[in-house]
């Protein structure tokens, strides 16, 4: 996906970069595979704002991902790659031979054409198949992997990610994550070959307020400007600091190197080894 930049007629196209979409091959989305998208601005069903800088942005239809692809040993061909709103990855719509369409996420360099499958045995190996984690060969690139047998992909969806398979023995793959965790997962859990698509979108500038209010993130007002009653970096006059040893969030919380995952969690014993960037005390 190339990114393409503007000469600086302004000060905001000056840092602005934006996608050329030379990949996408349909515009309009599959009628039978969207829904509305209701906006929420953040709020909860009592109408408190409960996730802040949410609001506005561009009306959008949701499209309905199939990330189980339960229609096993049935042949699907890609009819189209579109683009998708709520994703930076590319989907594919895919027509199996019994004429059932559906929408997968797509592989890198999957083209119009190409024939996909799903199996719950092993089968050739190529960008976007799906099968049991236990037959696909070691070393491998995999996205879009079950947690559990049955649940549909759930890791390793968005742009440009991949997972390797490192190991497989005694029914748990050791898989690498691209936050290079490592951890188990059941042999049998279905993952997808290759690396999902659209890889460049990391590269891409926002570039000026207007074009984050279309995504639908409001401003965000810095603590230290505001009130004491408000927030805890609060108060003072003129430029001040924080005033304290270490920045907090608005519910007087600390924010920056403190670890939030629960120490006795769940899926601690799933876990060989933990990503290399994570802060520890």
């Amino acid at each position: 996906m190339p990114i393409r930049i503007y000469k600086p007629t302004s000060p905001a196209r000056r840092q602005t970069s934006v996608d050329t979409f030379e990949d996408i091959t349909k515009k309009a989305p599959e009628k039978k595979l969207i829904k509305i998208k209701k906006k929420k601005g953040g709020r909860n069903a009592s109408g408190k704002i409960t996730v802040r800088h949410q609001g506005g942005g561009a009306k959008q239809y949701y499209r309905l991902i199939d990330y189980k692809r339960y229609k096993f040993d049935v042949p699907a061909t890609v009819l189209a790659i579109e683009y998708d709103p709520n994703r930076r990855a590319r989907i594919a719509l895919i027509q199996y031979q019994d004429g059932v369409k559906a929408y997968m996420i797509a592989p890198v360099d999957l083209k119009i054409g190409d024939q996909v499958l799903s199996s719950k045995n092993q089968i050739e190996y190529k960008p976007g198949n799906r099968m049991p984690i236990k037959y696909i060969p070691l070393g491998s690139i995999i996205y879009e992997i079950e947690i559990a047998p049955g649940k549909g992909g759930q890791l390793v969806r968005t742009a440009g990610s991949a997972a390797k398979l490192m190991a497989v023995e005694g029914g748990q793959a050791n898989i690498k994550m691209p936050s290079t965790e490592v951890r188990l997962i059941a042999a049998d859990c279905l993952a997808t070959i290759g690396q999902v698509s659209n890889p460049d979108a990391m590269h891409i500038r926002i570039g000026k307020a207007g074009r984050n209010r279309h995504l639908g993130i409001r401003p965000s007002v810095r603590g230290k400007v505001m009130n004491p009653v408000d927030h805890p970096h609060g108060g003072g006059e003129g430029h001040n600091p924080i005033g304290m040893k270490a920045p907090k969030t608005p519910w007087g919380k600390k924010a920056l190197g403190v670890l939030t995952r629960k120490h006795n969690k769940y899926s601690d014993k799933f876990i060989i080894q933990r990503r290399k960037n994570k802060r520890r005390k």
